[in-house]
């Protein structure tokens, strides 16, 4: 009866996977890893600046996992806020355990991993910087951009990231990758310095909640564009880009910023150690 109770707990949870949203397309991964370069002190930035391409290739390894495992790997980059109450969620507890004590593993995993994820990428990139291991970090660097990247995403904070409830389906990838292939080369993107980070999971709530606050706004600017309009036209995309385009360009330089600040946070928790410069 125990093993049956098991596996039956364990199917309810795989069934209650969040779905594959896609959130940033891989362009906009790419673009953020790339900016957040720019945003490194000067004794850090070389050695990111050698391996600027491979970090931005590497940045949408877990955009490219979603798609192809979107129930192993679907949870890791989502967190469904309105799953735990109103703004400002504070039914959530923010460490690990005590969420599982409070909620259960299985409906954490249906609801989103995002903020420990980026909290367990943090402290994985410190290791492989204070052991010297620079083709891990390299790597390690890259994903952690990915996953910082979606916690930028207004649509990774809801249970209706797709529009549908709303009447809206498809707006999050009108809006975080349509958009993005679009008009990214208009983009004024002036993402802030890196600064150090106390808490790295924390942190991660806290640009959940930002990302989660534009979320209205969004749908507002879809409905707007789409007024008057058969289809999702030219004009339509002009429209939108014209009402939501400067919540998404904050949205990717402050993304940029943070994945900045996540780097400059394991190096300085590794001790500082030297960095190779090629």
């Amino acid at each position: 009866m125990r093993i049956l109770a098991r596996l039956t707990a364990a199917v309810l949870g795989a069934c209650l996977l969040p779905w594959p949203t896609f959130a940033w397309g891989p362009n906009a991964e790419r673009l953020i890893a790339n900016r957040a370069v720019e945003t490194l002190p000067s004794d850090l930035r070389p050695f990111f600046e050698v391996n600027r391409d491979f970090i931005t290739r590497h940045a949408a390894d877990p955009v490219e996992s979603l798609e192809k495992n979107p129930a192993t790997e679907g949870h890791n980059q989502v967190l469904y806020l309105d799953r735990y109450g109103q703004y400002p969620f504070e039914a959530l507890p923010r460490r690990y355990e005590a969420a599982v004590a409070k909620f259960g593993r299985p409906k954490l995993e249906s609801s989103g991993l995002l903020p420990w994820q980026i909290g367990v990428y943090s402290a994985r990139l410190t290791d492989a910087m204070r052991s010297g291991n620079w083709e891990q970090a390299r790597l390690i660097a890259a994903q952690l951009a990915g996953y910082v990247a979606q916690a930028f995403d207004p649509f990774n904070t809801s249970e209706n990231y797709d529009g549908r409830a709303w009447g809206q389906t498809g707006v999050n990838l009108r809006f975080d990758t349509s958009l993005v292939d679009r008009y990214s080369l208009f983009f004024p993107l002036r993402p802030n310095d890196a600064a150090f980070i106390t808490d790295p999971t924390d942190h991660a709530f806290e640009d959940c909640l930002k990302a989660h606050s534009w979320l209205e706004i969004v749908l507002v600017a879809d409905r707007r564009a789409r007024n008057g309009l058969s289809d999702y036209t030219d004009e339509y995309y002009d429209r939108f880009y014209s009402e939501a385009g400067a919540t998404l360009i904050r949205q990717l330089s402050d993304a940029a910023a943070d994945v900045g600040s996540y780097w400059l946070t394991s190096w300085i928790n590794a001790g500082r150690p030297v960095l190779p410069h090629q």
